[in-house]
């Protein structure tokens, strides 16, 4: 690992979560998406170390180095939840900075609504608010973009589809659809690669969409001053995902950033870091 991270893992309910951390003063929690694991962090990481932030970002269950339990219900919402609840605890922590961007953004946000105090600062990378994009998924342009999400909720199909050609789809997204040539390195991708091989972690990754048809708690509105950061050129979410919040987030600010796809941490790192750490030390 770079010089400055540690590793770190707590049992955590019913699995052992795996993380790497950067950094000492106020902890932030920093939770990814698919398919990526910790890592999608690495510029995230030193840039809040050096703001003066413990910056903690665990493998999400069923990710990495991460337990793997079986059965696509071990995955759903509540138990994310209580993933991120538990995780707050084991870092000695009252309360904490949360970010999350994907399906580390939906965790995210279901933390701020069922567990509020034990937020101080939400920010949100692209990923949709609940009530929101119910709203949108209604509507063809979200819908068509939202083919895969019912794709990877068939079983073995999507695991021998992602697989197949030495996992060709992860190339795919890596290296096409972020806005900046090179946001992701050979490094990078090869990680990714070994991360989602390991033994029961594709299955495991993709049993977060199929546990998303058991219904979820109804949306209340986020107590937590919040931060949306929206890359505009994201190919699977509509920009109207980021109009209407204001009735579910009273205290919240939008940045739209034009020449980003919806992986903002690595397409303008630069950028993130500034958004992320001066939101956070704005308290």
């Amino acid at each position: 690992m770079p010089d400055g991270w540690t590793e770190g893992g707590a049992q955590v309910g019913d699995v052992r979560l795996h993380w790497i951390e950067a950094g000492a003063g106020a902890p932030v929690l920093l939770l990814h998406g698919f398919p990526e694991f910790g890592y999608a962090w690495r510029h995230q990481l030193p840039a809040l170390a050096a703001a003066g932030f413990r910056a903690v970002a665990p493998d999400m269950r069923g990710y990495n180095l991460s337990d793997k339990p079986s059965g696509y219900r071990s995955y759903t919402v509540q138990r994310l939840v209580d993933d991120v609840v538990g995780l707050v605890r084991a870092l000695g922590a009252e309360r904490v900075h949360l970010v999350g961007h994907d399906w580390g953004g939906v965790v995210a946000w279901y933390v701020a609504m069922l567990h509020p105090e034990v937020v101080e600062r939400l920010v949100i990378i692209n990923a949709p608010h609940p009530a929101i994009f119910r709203r949108e998924i209604r509507k063809p342009d979200q819908f068509l973009r939202s083919w895969y999400v019912y794709f990877f909720q068939l079983p073995r199909m999507p695991e021998w589809a992602i697989r197949r050609n030495g996992f060709a789809l992860l190339d795919r997204i890596f290296r096409y659809d972020p806005v900046r040539p090179g946001a992701f390195t050979e490094a990078d991708i090869r990680r990714y690669k070994e991360a989602a091989a390991r033994p029961g972690a594709l299955t495991a990754m993709l049993n977060y969409y199929r546990a998303a048809r058991i219904p979820r708690p109804e949306p209340v509105p986020v107590r937590a001053p919040t931060l949306l950061i929206w890359g505009m050129r994201d190919q699977a979410l509509s920009e109207r995902n980021t109009e209407g919040l204001e009735r579910w987030v009273p205290e919240l600010r939008i940045e739209r950033i034009p020449d980003s796809s919806h992986w903002v941490m690595s397409d303008v790192p630069e950028r993130a870091n500034e958004l992320i750490a001066g939101f956070l030390r704005s308290t």
